[in-house]
């Protein structure tokens, strides 16, 4: 990734690279689950004060992984926008089962 990429069809292409090991896949969709929780907690409840948790599990999930286990830097710093669409693009594809959670990655 060092020319800048100018689509985001372009940034998905690259995106999974950069979140291969299984481990990786699994934080990013717990980290994304759970804001979907924190959502409809707000909704249902009204308490409008917990929607500060979403940012803290959106990217601490996300940026643990990549710091932990993919040992990279997150797109985030360099995509903000590409990178949020891409997580929840990759959640509802590992949902639906287009993506895999096993990338078949043995050096986890």
């Amino acid at each position: 990734m060092s020319e800048r990429i100018k689509t985001f069809k372009e940034f998905y292409q690259f995106y999974p690279t950069e979140h291969s090991k299984t481990g990786t896949r699994i934080l990013h969709f717990i980290g994304t689950l759970l804001i979907f929780f924190v959502i409809g907690y707000v909704i249902y409840s009204g308490k409008e004060r917990f929607l500060w948790y979403i940012p803290i599990f959106g990217y601490g999930f996300a940026w643990i992984s990549h710091a932990l286990i993919e040992r990279n830097k997150p797109a985030t710093f360099k995509y903000p926008f590409w990178s949020l669409i891409s997580d929840f693009k990759l959640f509802f594809e590992l949902l639906i089962g287009k993506q895999k959670f096993n990338t078949l990655d043995k050096s986890q």
